[in-house]
């Protein structure tokens, strides 16, 4: 291969015209003209071992090639305008093209046309290609850019929510969807989400009716774990407190006293609560007067509930106390 005059010869749809001065890889660029009469710079290596045969205008049969090669010439992506086709490199088309900042670079065709590459590295299309002014993003209208930017060159833009308040935004945060208010939006939706939970009572309602769902625990069952030495440990959480139910020997023992335990507290304040809401919304003065209580002590091993509320009847303010027993407690 070395020192071989390629010139004349032909190689795919490449007629080798001429030697160059130039090197790639270490091996001599031959200057070729296409069968569509582009002319490219491929080295001795590829153009014996047959890597490349063409301009990269021929369709590949190969997915990576991609569709026929176009003429770029002239067309900008981003910061850079190309200027001439380079050597095909891997089967793929490559262009040379010149950056907003004067430096040129090559890049391949479908990173051009797919937008990945839109300069030589300087950002320079971040720069000075983007402008923003006037448009709005979510609550956020871009105003004018100020002398900051962010770790990836995008520049910060001063923005005014619909609320009025005024913060600074890169632009990629504005352009992606990152950053759609000045904060005003996520309170408005956490006190919205707060706003469809039921509480009464210090609890809340939708939290106690999903604990059957729960499986976050090694046993495999919501509020019983397995002990070092084999027993089971059972509990159940009310209104930010825990309440330990005992020790058992067998899985089926602690989870059938959790369920007993939840039967009482969780099952009783469900049944208790939409009690006090259907009166509640019969007689708004008598809900002022009677907030729902609904209490859990353990003592001596047994739960006591403490309620103004039971079984779906009144009890004229009374307040009902019942009780559960928890077995096998250490």
């Amino acid at each position: 291969m070395r020192g071989r005059d390629l010139a004349g010869e032909r190689f795919g749809k490449l007629t080798v015209l001429e030697k160059t001065e130039g090197r790639s890889q270490g091996y001599v660029l031959w200057r070729c003209r296409c069968d569509c009469g582009q002319e490219v710079l491929v080295n001795t290596k590829k153009l014996v071992q047959g890597s490349v045969k063409d301009c990269g205008c021929t369709p590949s049969e190969n997915a990576r090639r991609g569709r026929v090669a176009e003429d770029l010439t002239g067309q900008v992506f981003g910061g850079l305008t190309v200027l001439r086709q380079a050597e095909s490199r891997k089967g793929r088309a490559r262009w040379v093209c010149r950056c907003q900042c004067g430096r040129e670079t090559t890049v391949n065709a479908h990173e051009l046309k797919a937008g990945k590459t839109k300069s030589c590295g300087c950002k320079s299309h971040i720069r000075r290609g983007l402008d923003l002014s006037g448009k709005k993003f979510g609550r956020l209208m871009a105003l004018y850019p100020v002398d900051k930017r962010d770790h990836k060159g995008s520049v910060y833009w001063r923005c005014q929510c619909d609320c009025g308040q005024e913060l600074d935004v890169s632009g990629d945060s504005l352009v992606q969807g990152a950053c759609r208010s000045c904060g005003c939006l996520k309170r408005e939706v956490q006190q919205e989400i707060q706003n469809r939970l039921h509480r009464g009572d210090g609890t809340c309602l939708e939290r106690i009716e999903s604990q059957s769902q729960r499986r976050d625990n090694t046993s495999g069952f919501r509020g019983v774990y397995k002990l070092k030495g084999g027993r089971y440990r059972a509990g159940i959480g009310f209104k930010r407190q825990r309440f330990y139910i005992g020790s058992f020997e067998s899985f089926q023992e602690a989870v059938q006293a959790r369920l007993q335990a939840e039967a009482l507290i969780y099952d009783g304040y469900v049944r208790a609560y939409r009690e006090w809401q259907d009166r509640a919304g019969e007689d708004g003065r008598w809900a002022k007067e009677n907030p729902l209580i609904f209490e859990v002590k353990r003592e001596d091993g047994i739960f006591k509930v403490r309620t103004n509320m039971t079984g779906g009847r009144e009890r004229n303010g009374r307040e009902d106390i019942a009780e559960g027993h928890s077995s096998d407690v250490c």
